[in-house]
């Protein structure tokens, strides 16, 4: 399956196609799996050919760089290992809050404390997880740049960042990767900053490929949604909105069936063709749809089929915005 699709290249890392998102083993979508099917999943995703593990200090408050840590140690050579800094779960009286901190002396405590839950000496690939707007990115990037310097990381990504800023990141010190959210209902990447990291060398790694759920066979209950699933606060899961989007559904679902695929692998076939630098990072609990995410690294889509799907799904036909308001602030990307 994936181990016979061309690699994409990261910085100095060569990674199969399509990586792994582990946010929702341990976060954001409700009740986390138990652990043992966590561990079976990443082990399966392993074994299908994966060499792209994403994980983040925010993630579970730690719990999923504690999850792939332990699970993928036996096997870190034959992977690439990315996590995030710069926003982690902080205690207050009230219990654990997330909280936005590029001060050098937080992302280097975000670091080594992700060090030691990984398990590892090293963090291949180290994003900034968000631009904290306090503090000049050239402050953030340089304090990255340090912990490279001193053998913790090997390579340094931004995340949600506009051009303006990944250029100025990257003057700093090479920047090899961006991730921002990018799929077929999500298109702001092709503003500018999809452009920005051809110009200057660096891979685009798209989270949220398939609309975190939206665009598969199997759509989201919005109605059945767990308490604490981030999707309850997301206009586009919003009644009014998600009933508009779901009647784009059967068009994507015709597509797929013409293509000879799901609709799932018509999305991730899609980005896949967007750029030769663009590497998705689907994320799931079902080791069923893993092995349909992984298996759109062997779909191609005709040229006018693609052009029916960006027809159909595109900022302009899909209802809602991506984020909440006070979640837009807080991220520095450019929008439709």
């Amino acid at each position: 399956m994936l181990q016979a699709a061309p690699t994409r290249r990261i910085g100095p890392f060569n990674v199969a196609p399509i990586g792994l998102g582990c946010m929702n083993l341990s976060h954001a979508y409700g009740a986390p799996p138990p652990p043992a099917a966590a561990e079976t999943l990443l082990l399966q995703a392993l074994d299908l050919g994966v060499t792209l593990f994403d994980t983040a200090a925010l993630y579970g408050f730690g719990a999923n760089e504690t999850l792939v840590g332990r699970v993928l140690k036996p096997h870190r050579s034959k992977i690439t290992l990315a996590s995030k800094g710069g926003m982690a779960g902080v205690t207050f009286p009230d219990g654990v809050k997330r909280v936005i901190d590029g001060r050098p002396e937080a992302i280097r405590r975000h670091c080594e404390d992700s060090l030691t839950r990984l398990q590892t000496d090293v963090i291949d690939l180290y994003y900034l997880h968000r631009w904290d707007k306090r503090v000049p990115i050239e402050d953030s990037v340089g304090a990255m740049s340090r912990l490279l310097e001193q053998g913790k990381v090997r390579a340094l990504g931004l995340s949600e960042v506009s051009a303006a800023t990944l250029r100025r990141a990257h003057a700093v010190h090479p920047i090899v990767a961006v991730q921002t959210e990018y799929s077929l209902w999500t298109r702001n990447p092709e503003i500018a900053v999809l452009d920005a990291c051809r110009d200057i060398g660096a891979a685009f790694v798209a989270f949220s490929p398939v609309a975190r759920g939206f665009l598969t066979s199997s759509p989201p209950d919005v109605k059945a949604l767990d308490a604490k699933d981030i999707r309850r606060t997301m206009p586009r899961f919003e009644p009014s909105a998600w009933a508009a989007n779901l009647g784009l559904l059967d068009g994507l679902a015709a597509i797929a069936d013409e293509a000879g695929c799901t609709p799932a692998q018509a999305a991730l076939s899609w980005l896949l063709d967007r750029a030769d630098h663009v590497v998705p990072i689907p994320g799931t609990t079902n080791p069923s749809h893993l092995r349909e995410d992984l298996g759109a690294a062997d779909v191609h889509l005709p040229p006018a089929l693609k052009t029916r799907l960006e027809a159909l799904i595109n900022q302009r036909t899909v209802s809602g915005g991506r984020y909440a308001a006070a979640s837009q602030v807080e991220v520095d990307t450019e929008e439709f």
